[in-house]
């Protein structure tokens, strides 16, 4: 029946005090846990705003020109191409725009983002082979059907193709987006989608009597539904989020999404074959 004495707590077992995060992280002084600071979630569209500003910059007058300047224009050896007239192709000319392209500009955008978020060379080189590690069979895939497009356009099987598919007539232009969707979901990118059948289409839309702009426009319309079901890309955005080996389960998710969306695009540029909807096209 004797009260019992309360047994002291040694210093060090009691419950642990919350550990203070580096400044700005969650759980420091005055940020509520598992919250991220303002300052440091902006620094998340670094990347992306980086990208927008130099794309930008790059399309200023002067550093257009300046960006021009460093393009190569080399005739390739041992290619003789003539074109339906009798004149040389111009295809047989190899064009490098090292400073003005794309992957030049990213480059740059790359490495401006290296030094906004504090990220090391050796880090940067670590990342950016991890990542062309993962691309590459997207890169050879790009790669190849570049080079079969620019055999199909040199040798006049596009402008064969197109001169056929033209015998669809009106039709033509409900089927249109069909191919950059196809084009995308086979190759991954919509740049090889829009080399390999976007002359195609031009070629089509002038036997048939349609608006180029239009067809060129709807093959890569289409070609941008055909993005959420490409495997390329269902496998890198699976390896991004932790998600390997489960492609097949986004795939099953996004394919119903991909058709009915290109069934919608089909509509939309088969009525603005008609007068009904031609004022959209410029």
């Amino acid at each position: 029946g004797r009260a019992r004495r309360p047994v002291p707590v040694p210093a060090g077992d009691g419950p642990p005090e919350p550990a203070a995060s580096p400044a700005g992280g969650p759980g420091s002084a005055g940020s509520p846990q598992g919250v991220t600071p303002p300052g440091r979630a902006w620094l998340a569209y670094a990347p992306y705003v980086t990208i927008v500003a130099v794309f930008a910059v790059s399309q200023v007058p002067a550093v257009k020109r300046l960006l021009d300047a460093g393009t190569l224009a080399v005739s390739w050896p041992g290619l003789h191409v003539l074109t339906a007239a009798g004149t040389p192709s111009p295809l047989s000319t190899f064009r490098f725009a090292w400073l003005a392209a794309p992957g030049s500009l990213l480059l740059v955008a790359g490495l401006v983002t290296m030094a906004l978020l504090r990220v090391s060379p050796r880090e940067a080189g670590r990342l950016y082979g991890r990542t062309l590690y993962e691309l590459r069979w997207a890169v050879l895939t790009v790669v190849g059907l570049l080079a079969l497009s620019f055999t199909m356009n040199a040798s006049g099987q596009i402008a064969t193709l197109g001169v056929w598919m033209a015998g669809a007539g009106t039709l033509f232009a409900v089927l249109a987006p069909v191919l950059g969707w196809l084009g995308v979901a086979l190759t991954g990118s919509d740049t090889s989608s829009n080399s390999l059948f976007g002359a195609l289409q031009v070629a089509a839309a002038q036997r048939a009597g349609l608006d180029p702009v239009l067809l060129a426009a709807a093959n890569a319309s289409g070609g941008t539904l055909g993005k959420m079901i490409s495997l390329q890309n269902l496998t890198i955005a699976a390896a991004a989020v932790g998600l390997s080996g489960r492609e097949g389960d986004l795939f099953r998710r996004m394919f119903g999404w991909s058709v009915l969306l290109l069934a919608l695009m089909c509509l939309l540029v088969g009525l603005q074959a008609t007068p009904l909807l031609s004022w959209m096209v410029p």
